[in-house]
């Protein structure tokens, strides 16, 4: 993808709607970026203001970017050379930009992981991705010791969360150690600290590689419908065309400098690729990021938003949710919030309409997926619509049926996007890189939905049996494959139910092999193997799983049977 400027088929319906809201409906990239490290030292223009804050500490790009320069001298002086992985697993800490632009600023490709994986997710992850380096927190060391490493990670950087915060890191890490016992036993060797690794080769040393906009920044890992995680290969075009995207409908709101001064509040994990993004367009546009290292204690949100009064607010559903019913939140006066942008899982209307009547604010609903950078459209600020909004600039958007023809306006039909944005396939998976690919280059996203003759899209159901857990893709398959792993468990099925705190939950039937297995031990056999996330939360055990004639569960007759009794 060497080509900078990028354009949208003008019979499309949505034309006419950029063209009333004064959008820019094709996209030029800047001639001065041809990579994520040409957008990382622009970053630098911003000088002496704040670019992250976390537990009450700052750092400035200015540090910013000297402190990323050092990890990518230490990075390059390991020998790690372009093209190979670095796994990042680390939550919202000041850490973890330091370490992700150090990563990319190397030329290296960087492996984005949830910190909450189990020992049996992060060892598929580092060997299907083939990392060589790791930066990990210390309270999840313990799960990279139990991975079974043949080597291939040659290099372990590990850090304590308080070790950016100067004095007041100290205490963080006792209390994080000692009181609160956060940190189990652990023990890898030849490991390097954080804080040596930053301050071991100065940051002169450090080599610019030459890079282009179609080599690969991000292994972006998701499931998709087989459950086998796969990495989606996000290269710098796609990462900084969604940027510039972005750019399109939020420069509406904060114009010029607007940006500067004003805090993004970041309560999404930044391995999240809807989070990830939007803190690079919140660095471009001279943001400050306030990160939110644990979004469940609404108390410490509550006490963040106080205290720093954001002016944007990128946020799921259950959050938005939870926060408008949350008295000391409601308590807060939200005038200086500006923009509430909801992804990750669809902004139910009533969510919606509490978080506008409390802040005065209207969730701004878009729409991505891993592969797509992630996002593929959004609706213009100011209104919520309840639908998932326009395409992209440059972003082509067909709703085709099973045959891959395009359905009349108002018909369901799968969502098919084309544009700079788009992944350049799976890593190492040609064949499942096909499968989710038509003949003409659009990818298929494997969810149903229809379009107005404005352009504006509403999801109307799933292609995939895939489950939405508060933003978090699970898949069945996945669940299934580490569940029937247990000794007492004969066969099992998964589906997802509604949820009011999630929007899904993951739903478990299972047929024993044992008649003496109990929800105790079905429950502690999912907390040992997968992500809190993908746990079951309901547990049913059944006689007989419903088959196809081949053998195949159906997972919509068990829906129905879910359905039925409700």
């Amino acid at each position: 993808m060497t080509a900078k400027t990028f354009t949208t088929p003008k019979d499309r319906p949505w034309v006419k709607t950029y063209a009333e809201e004064g959008l820019q409906i094709d996209l030029t990239l800047p001639d001065d970026v041809n990579s994520l490290v040409d957008m990382f030292e622009n970053f630098g223009k911003h000088g002496d203001k704040i670019a992250f804050t976390c537990m009450d500490k700052s750092i400035t790009y200015r540090e910013l970017d000297q402190y990323s320069r050092q990890i990518a001298a230490y990075l390059q002086s390991l020998g790690l050379v372009k093209g190979d992985k670095v796994a990042v697993m680390m939550p919202n800490i000041l850490q973890y930009p330091i370490a992700m632009m150090g990563v990319v600023r190397a030329g290296l490709t960087l492996v984005n992981v949830n910190p909450l994986y189990t020992s049996h997710e992060l060892e598929h992850q580092l060997n299907d991705s083939e990392a060589k380096a790791l930066f990990i927190v210390e309270n999840f060391a313990h799960t990279f010791e139990k991975v079974q490493n043949k080597g291939q990670v040659k290099h372990v950087i590990v850090t304590s969360l308080g070790d950016m915060l100067g004095f007041k890191g100290i205490i963080v890490n006792a209390v994080v150690r000692y009181v609160k016992k956060m940190v189990p036993a652990w023990n890898i060797p030849n490991h390097v600290t954080f804080k040596d690794a930053l301050n071991k080769v100065p940051a002169s040393n450090y080599q610019r590689p030459q890079l282009s906009l179609d080599d690969i920044a991000v292994l972006q890992y998701t499931g998709g419908t087989t459950g086998v995680a796969k990495g989606a290969m996000l290269t710098h075009a796609n990462l900084v065309a969604n940027v510039e995207q972005c750019m399109t409908f939020v420069s509406k709101i904060f114009s010029g400098n607007e940006a500067h001064g004003q805090y993004i509040a970041t309560a999404l994990p930044l391995y999240h690729i809807f989070s990830f993004t939007v803190s690079l367009l919140g660095a471009k546009m001279g943001f400050s990021m306030l990160l939110i290292t644990n979004p469940r204690d609404l108390n410490a949100v509550t006490k963040d938003f106080g205290k720093y009064r954001p002016a944007f607010f990128p946020a799921v559903n259950t959050l938005f949710n939870a926060l408008a019913h949350h008295d000391g939140f409601r308590a807060l006066d939200h005038s200086n919030l500006r923009l509430s942008l909801g992804g990750g899982m669809s902004v139910l209307s009533n969510t919606a309409a509490e978080w506008e009547k409390l802040t005065g604010n209207y969730i701004v609903e878009g729409y991505g997926l891993s592969e797509t950078a992630p996002v593929l459209t959004l609706n213009p600020p100011g209104q919520y619509t309840g639908k998932i909004g326009l395409p992209f600039p440059a972003t082509d958007i067909l709703i085709l049926d099973d045959d891959g023809n395009e359905v009349p306006l108002g018909e369901a039909g799968e969502i098919c996007a084309k544009g700079p944005q788009v992944m350049k396939g799976y890593w190492k998976r040609d064949d499942e890189t096909a499968k989710v690919m038509t003949k003409d280059g659009y990818f298929r996203t494997g969810d149903i939905g229809v379009m107005d003759e404005r352009g504006f899209i509403k999801i109307v159901d799933r292609k995939k049996d895939m489950v939405l857990v508060s933003g978090f893709n699970v898949y069945p398959n996945e669940v299934e494959d580490v569940m029937t792993a247990h000794p007492k468990v004969l066969e099992c099925g998964v589906i997802g139910v509604p949820d009011e705190h999630s929007g899904e939950a993951v739903k478990i039937f299972i047929v024993k092999k044992d008649a003496s297995l109990t929800e105790q031990e079905v429950k502690a056999w999912a907390k040992e193997n997968l992500t809190g996330y993908k746990r079951p939360k309901s547990i049913e055990f059944i006689d007989e799983l419903p088959k196809s004639n081949v053998g195949k569960i159906l997972r919509k007759d068990l829906r129905k049977l879910e359905a039925d009794k409700a």
